[in-house]
């Protein structure tokens, strides 16, 4: 079993939320790199320069904070997206969505409202104060579940004792969607057979990417299949017993619209009792308007509501020509964005991997003011006070490397959270220390690992 070194040994540099503990590199290497890369072979996840040399250890303390404050945030995100209209149509309007998504809705709106935040990951950075939530995304197509999972496969293997113990905690990715969709099977009262709807022609992806996890659904008690779009007839158009009555909608529209693929067929699916989570209502709660709306506080929040969101929330408004209130006082809002880039970054409301996204200071000032009255005018982006993201130190291996190296990382965390359960905190940054937009498909210089909790 590797050690954890404390405080007290080399210790940690950075933000104090990190805490003083670090795993040491259990294995050589260059083992360690190939195990790496075989648990993410032929899924498409893109190549990776720099790796971690172990898992990213953080106070259990800490680690609960961000699943108790990103469960706590999702009920009233939930509350402020379902409110905004009594109907689909009048959401639809408020958010002011393209055509494209007004389709693949559940036809019972119960039904649609109730699982529409089934598959939940927050984006947050270490602020100078502690945790501050960036984004929520709220889509069954997230990014991190089979990565996370992949590295706690080779984490658990090289730094567990003869007993199986490893000196860290964390959930499963895969076993806590297993336990969401039983009990979403139990709730419906329906058979335990889950559908992975999606498709490897896609971003890049391969069908290994989405068969790993109905691979592991079906070693664990539940029936599982994935589905390319033209074979989910299959999923209902059967007798009874062999339907797939829920399932995993692996997949955005904007996505499949890119690639040309026909979403017909998940429709159908949805019309004849196939229930996919998360369901369209999730994209209500993924846009940042949602995020602007509750920022700027709304007529039901307690006081303590209040806290919960000024502690966690960097203040955030939906951008239009009108006053706001800012730390305490009214600012007419266009003037103040314009005049204050330094502070600020502009982001579309359903902008993802960081497209549409301007962080003010890395822009000149003639841009800034062209990015803000070009989303001034589309009427559906917000403004968001930059957080300066902290570092944690860490160790990782780099091509060519006989030996890791330390370097300091400023990391986006992504908590999973699956049917509200916590389900393994995912985390991106690059290797050279740099901080900014961190994507893993934006080039060989990121990386991802998890955190654990120690």
């Amino acid at each position: 079993m590797a050690t954890v070194e404390g405080a007290g040994s080399t210790g940690r540099a950075g933000h104090p939320w990190f805490g003083g503990h670090r795993l040491a590199p259990a294995a050589p290497v260059e083992t360690i790199r190939q195990l790496l890369r075989h648990e993410l072979r032929d899924t498409g996840w893109p190549y990776q320069r720099v790796l971690p040399a172990a898992p990213m250890a953080i106070p259990r303390a800490s680690y609960a904070e961000v699943f108790r404050a990103s469960a706590a945030l999702l009920d009233l995100l939930r509350r402020t997206a379902l409110e905004t209209a009594p109907t689909t149509e009048g959401r639809l309007a408020a958010y002011r969505l393209p055509a494209s998504e007004d389709q693949l809705f559940v036809r019972d709106p119960f039904i649609e409202e109730r699982y529409a935040d089934c598959v939940v990951r927050p984006d947050l950075v270490i602020g100078p104060d502690g945790p501050r939530f960036l984004e929520f995304n709220v889509s069954g197509a997230l990014g991190g579940v089979l990565e996370t999972r992949s590295r706690l496969e080779v984490w658990r293997r090289l730094h567990a004792d003869g007993a199986g113990r490893t000196p860290f905690s964390s959930p499963d990715p895969f076993a806590v969607r297993a336990e969401m969709f039983r009990s979403l099977c139990a709730e419906l009262a329906t058979a335990p057979r889950v559908a992975i709807v999606g498709s490897a022609r896609v971003d890049g992806v391969t069908s290994r990417y989405f068969e790993i996890e109905a691979d592991y659904h079906n070693s664990h008690g539940l029936t599982a299949r994935f589905f390319e779009p033209e074979e989910l007839p299959g999923a209902w158009d059967c007798a009874p017993h062999l339907r797939y009555p829920v399932g995993l909608r692996n997949f955005t529209i904007p996505d499949w619209l890119d690639a040309g693929l026909d979403t017909t067929p998940v429709q159908h699916a949805l019309d004849n009792g196939c229930l996919l989570v998360g369901t369209q209502t999730s994209t209500f709660l993924h846009s940042k308007l949602t995020l602007g709306l509750l920022s700027e506080g709304r007529p039901w929040m307690t006081a303590a509501d209040r806290g919960l969101v000024d502690r966690y929330l960097p203040w955030t408004r939906v951008l239009s020509d009108r006053r706001t209130d800012r730390e305490g006082r009214q600012v007419e809002l266009l003037p103040f964005v314009v005049a204050n880039r330094d502070l600020l970054v502009l982001k579309a409301g359903l902008g993802e991997s960081g497209r549409q996204v301007v962080i003010g200071r890395e822009v000149d000032q003639s841009a800034w003011e062209a990015a803000v009255a070009a989303a001034v005018a589309d009427g559906t982006s917000v403004v968001q006070d930059f957080v300066a993201p902290q570092t944690c130190r860490v160790a990782l291996i780099v091509d060519g490397a006989d030996e890791a190296h330390e370097a300091e990382v400023a990391p986006v965390l992504g908590p999973l959270l699956f049917g509200g359960r916590p389900a393994g905190l995912f985390c991106r940054f690059y290797g050279d220390g740099s901080a900014g937009i961190v994507s893993v498909r934006a080039g060989s210089s990121s990386s991802d690992n998890v955190m654990v909790a120690v």
